[in-house]
């Protein structure tokens, strides 16, 4: 792009700027937790707002794909030349869940502009990187004055990445066709910084569970049973103790089997980079660094598999103390995987895992959610 169209771009941007926020926040509003079944509809709504914003931007063609699950939203707009390459953009509208009680300061699907930065639930992931896709196809007409984009640009923006994906494959196979391009680029990762040009090279995986264990018939008196039969709660407690090893490491055999280790010239470019632990620290809310031993803040969180407790509970929760043995407890793990393993064979690990280390009298449900497997370049 010359410096001229550049600036034109800039100029663009800078005069839309609030009309593109004030857009950006109505789609942020919609609560599309797509973990969430009563939040369906919301899901469901967010795919049309999306499709009918496309329409609005210019892209020829907006649809919905439906699937087994939630909505994906397919747009398409050709550039006119035959010659011109074919870029998809793939992103996705639905969110983590979030509420006021999680830490937020307001209400995240409220959105908030607080020192010029917007606060709310997907402004970051991923309707913010979603939406200013139209933003800068907007500017890039107005810098040029061409009625169609440089490319042929697709968008398949789907609607359940924050629940693992769990039709996204048979949606790729079925619309295979009209998804053929020469280039993808996905819209749900970060910059480095904001000078500082940043392209993802691999992405990790992900499978994530609910463990149900199951002990007595009904929650039984401690003073009568306690210290004599198994307790659900206790073991799920020992579950997620035993997760890790003395070393940070999971604990799970075969967990390891066949990742691809970075070389020694990718450790030494990650530790050239300009880390800011302490300011990474407090965007992270946490008070130190934990991970496996041997391995760097950045080592951990973008090339080492993983293995994380996102959820204990069972028993008496309510004010007071209550004396029972429950009768069942639930653990939520979730695993991040890199290049070399297999989502199919980790999940076996941890059913063999579990059943392992279950003593009689406890019954056990292991639910997976879906895989995404890890890739890289």
């Amino acid at each position: 792009m010359s410096t001229t169209s550049d600036s034109a771009v800039r100029a663009y941007i800078n005069v839309h700027r609030e009309e593109f926020l004030d857009d950006l926040a109505a789609w942020l509003r919609i609560p599309s937790v797509s973990a969430d079944p009563e939040r369906a509809a919301d899901v469901r709504r967010s795919a049309e707002w999306l499709a009918g914003r496309l329409t609005a931007t210019g892209f020829p063609t907006a649809e919905i794909w439906e699937t087994d699950g939630a909505p994906a939203v397919f747009a398409e707009w050709s550039s006119g030349d035959p010659t011109a390459p074919t870029v998809l953009v793939y992103g996705h509208h639905d969110v983590q869940p979030a509420a006021r009680e999680d830490g937020w300061h307001t209400d995240p699907f409220e959105p908030q502009t607080v020192d010029g930065k917007l606060y709310a639930r997907g402004a970051a992931d991923d309707k913010g990187q979603v939406f200013f896709h139209t933003l800068g196809v907007r500017a890039h007409l107005a810098a040029t004055g061409r009625t169609a984009p440089a490319v042929n640009l697709k968008l398949l923006i789907e609607g359940e990445e924050e629940s693992g994906s769990p039709n996204f494959p048979a949606l790729i196979t079925k619309h295979a066709d009209r998804l053929a391009c020469d280039a993808v680029i996905v819209s749900d990762t970060g910059m480095w910084s904001k000078d500082t040009p940043t392209v993802c090279t691999g992405m990790r995986g992900l499978t994530d569970c609910q463990i149900d264990l199951y002990g007595p018939d009904q929650d039984i008196h401690s003073g009568s049973f306690g210290g004599a039969v198994p307790n659900p709660a206790t073991e799920a407690a020992r579950l997620a103790a035993a997760l890790h090893d003395d070393e940070r490491r999971v604990a799970i055999p075969g967990f390891y089997d066949g990742i691809v280790e970075l070389t020694d010239r990718e450790r030494e470019l990650f530790a050239e980079l300009p880390f800011d632990e302490a300011g990474w620290l407090r965007t992270a809310h946490s008070h130190a660094a934990l991970g496996e031993a041997g391995h760097s803040t950045l080592e951990r969180i973008w090339a080492r598999p993983t293995a994380e407790v996102n959820g204990i509970g069972g028993g008496y929760q309510g004010p007071g103390g209550k004396t029972i043995v429950p009768s069942a407890a639930q653990l939520k793990l979730s695993f991040r995987l890199v290049a070399g393993q297999d989502a199919a064979a980790v999940q076996q690990s941890v059913r063999d895992w579990v059943a392992a280390r279950l003593p009689d009298g406890i019954r056990h449900e292991i639910t997976f959610w879906g895989a995404t497997r890890p890739c890289l370049t």
